[in-house]
């Protein structure tokens, strides 16, 4: 990439492994979460990385891997259709971007602004955090995602996830330099850490599994009712990743709206996604994990990412590995779950903030509002064959009401038309 000096293979090779490691605990938790391999995660999000990558030319130093904003739709689908269902919808909702990107490339960027202005966003990314607080609740108290199964006695949960979630707070406040960008690893070390001295993690398995092993790839079968599921929730993670892209973009003095362009990055986002939904993975996106870590190393070579890439495809083929994943308790992961479900709210009310949406007019009042209740509350509309609900519903009821309530200016994100600094 031209301005960008060329360092070492082996200087390369270890910045890779370091931004595998500040993306990791995110990466695993969001396939613990929803019972999906976290080797095939791994696998998954190396492969999409290097998709990206190829189409977008290898110039955006970025990362690809598991998307926390499809965990409600995943668990929900994969309840009512099962896993191989869910897949096929992971595959539909990178088309999702695909499609974006073509309309992107005939329309401009500017195009999906007006398609999707902060007031649809924002409602929705706030519905995804709330509408999951419960699950994380749950997991903290020792009991299974929809509270109906007590795993672990509730003292011994509740002492375990508030230590695994206080360490998470204390290394994102208190940390410094890179320490500072894996606080999920921090916590889940120290919940890990206090399971194993209470008893409540089981070894056996670990030590059963092959140290090389295949990944459980699981085939896609495509199903209208999962498919419904996981589509609209697409349109928040294409956010996401605008955001993603003018982030790096101003961290390393680059216009990549520009060169090699939003319709190219989401075209490489919507084939990851897809590639992922192919092998049995979760959806991919941009990580702000990442982003930070180039940020704070300032190393910019997009061939870092290759080598990150190559060493998460490397450790989904270790069975061992993936099998100590999924030891972890599940109160280690309900304690950091409280967090980042919170967090992933406050980055919708950030975004109302940020871009100061009047609610007092009452077109702006009355998109945020249903969507939140259609969202938070679990409204179904359909039947037992067809029917939409959850995060899927709110997704399309903002968009559709942005499009038909008068009133409308539309909003238009400059930094997309603008050259950045």
């Amino acid at each position: 990439m031209p301005g960008i000096p060329q360092e070492p293979t082996w200087r390369q090779a270890l910045s890779g492994a370091q931004m595998l490691f500040v993306a990791f605990g995110a990466l695993v938790l969001m396939p613990l979460i929803t019972g999906m391999d976290p080797n095939v995660a791994l696998f998954t999000a190396g492969l999409g990385t290097l998709l990206f990558q190829l189409t977008t030319g290898r110039q955006v130093p970025v990362f690809l891997a598991s998307s926390f904003a499809f965990i409600a739709p995943i668990l929900a689908a994969k309840g009512e259709f099962g896993l191989p269902a869910v897949l096929g919808g992971v595959v539909a909702a990178g088309g999702v971007y695909m499609l974006l990107g073509l309309a992107v490339r005939l329309r401009g960027p500017g195009f999906i602004d007006r398609l999707l202005p902060p007031v649809v966003i924002a409602p929705v990314i706030i519905s995804i955090g709330l509408a999951l607080s419960p699950v994380a609740v749950n997991m903290a108290m020792g009991k299974s995602g929809d509270g109906n199964t007590q795993l672990v006695p509730y003292a011994t949960a509740m002492l375990i996830s508030m230590a695994a979630l206080l360490t998470t707070l204390l290394v994102a406040v208190l940390g410094r330099g890179l320490f500072r960008l894996v606080p999920i690893l921090a916590g889940v070390a120290v919940g890990y850490g206090l399971s194993f001295a209470f008893g409540i993690v089981d070894t056996s398995a670990i030590a059963q599994a092959p140290w090389l092993a295949m990944p459980n790839f699981v085939a896609p079968e495509f199903h209208w009712g999962a498919i419904l599921f996981m589509v609209p929730v697409a349109l928040a993670p294409a956010i996401e990743h605008i955001g993603g892209v003018v982030a790096i973009g101003s961290v390393t003095g680059q216009n990549y709206i520009k060169k090699p362009g939003l319709h190219r990055t989401l075209l490489g986002d919507g084939i990851a996604t897809s590639a992922a939904g192919l092998f049995g993975g979760p959806p991919n996106t941009t990580y702000a994990e990442v982003t930070g870590a180039v940020m704070l190393t300032k190393n910019y070579n997009p061939r870092i990412m290759t080598w990150a890439a190559l060493f998460a495809i490397g450790l989904a083929f270790v069975g061992k590995f993936g099998t100590g994943l999924l030891s972890i308790p599940v109160p280690v992961m309900g304690g950091i779950l409280c967090l980042l479900f919170g967090s992933i709210a406050v980055v919708g009310l950030g975004t109302l903030i940020r871009h100061q949406i009047d609610l007092s007019e009452s077109r702006n009042l009355i998109i945020v509002s249903v969507t939140l209740v259609f969202g938070i509350g679990g409204m179904v509309i359909g039947n037992s064959e067809f029917s939409l609900s959850g995060i899927s519903l709110c997704a399309i009821t903002a968009l559709l009401l942005n499009l038909l309530l008068p009133g409308g200016q539309g909003w238009r994100n400059k930094r997309l038309n603008e050259d950045q600094p």
